[in-house]
C-alpha cells in the first residue's frame, strides 16, 4: 500500500570564519643623554711662610764681622781712644803744672806709660747664648670653592607602539536548502483524481 509521503531533504548553511591574529610591537628608543658637570671653581690664596734666622752677632762674636759693621767699630773705638788719650795728657799736664806741690810725677808718668795693659780674654770662638736671632711666620691659606650644578638637557624619547588589530573574515560558505518531496500524494476531487 502506498502511502502519500512528503519527503523534505534540508542542507544546512555553513559559516566560514577566517580569522588573522592581531600583533603589537613596541619599541623604545633609549633616552637622548646630555649631562654635563662643569668643574667646580677653587680659589687658594696663599701667603707663604717666612723663616728669618739672623746670625750676625752670632758672627759678630767669632770676630767674623761685615766690614761695614768693623769700620764702623774701629771709629767709634778710635774715637773713644782719642778722647781717653785726651783725658790723659790733659790729666799729665795737670800733673806737671803742680809740680811745686810735691811728688815726683815724672816717674810716675813713666811707670804708667812702661806698664803693659791687662787684656781681658775669653774663647772668642763660641757665640754667646741667643746671639742667633730666629723668626717664623706660618704664612697663612684661604680656600674657596664654589661648587656647580650639573646641567642635566636629557630628553625622554616616547616609545613607538605598532598595532594591528585582529581580522576576523565571516561568510557564508554553503548557502542552506530545502527540497520537498511528494511521493503517492493524490488530490481526489469532485470526478477526478490527480497525482501530484
Amino acid at each position: 500500500m502506498n502511502f502519500p509521503q512528503i519527503r523534505l531533504q534540508s542542507t544546512p548553511a555553513k559559516i566560514e570564519i577566517q580569522t588573522k591574529p592581531g600583533r603589537m610591537e613596541i619599541e623604545q628608543p633609549p633616552a637622548k643623554l646630555d649631562l654635563q658637570q662643569p668643574k667646580g671653581k677653587l680659589e687658594i690664596d696663599h701667603i707663604p711662610s717666612k723663616l728669618t734666622i739672623d746670625q750676625t752677632e752670632a758672627w759678630a762674636d767669632m770676630d767674623l764681622k761685615h766690614i761695614s759693621r768693623r769700620i764702623a767699630e774701629f771709629a767709634q773705638q778710635g774715637y773713644e781712644d782719642w778722647l781717653s788719650g785726651l783725658a790723659r795728657v790733659s790729666q799729665n799736664g795737670d800733673e806737671l803744672m803742680r809740680i811745686e806741690n810735691g811728688g815726683n810725677p815724672l816717674a810716675e808718668q813713666a811707670k804708667r806709660n812702661s806698664e803693659d795693659p791687662i787684656y781681658e780674654f775669653n774663647i772668642g770662638w763660641i757665640p754667646s747664648a741667643g746671639s742667633v736671632k730666629i723668626n717664623y711666620d706660618p704664612g697663612d691659606v684661604n680656600i674657596h670653592f664654589e661648587p656647580q650644578r650639573v646641567i642635566n638637557n636629557t630628553r625622554p624619547q616616547k616609545p613607538i607602539i605598532e598595532h594591528v588589530p585582529a581580522q576576523v573574515d565571516i561568510r557564508l560558505k554553503q548557502y542552506s536548502d530545502l527540497k520537498i518531496d511528494f511521493v503517492n500524494l493524490k488530490h481526489v476531487g469532485v470526478h477526478y483524481e490527480q497525482e501530484i
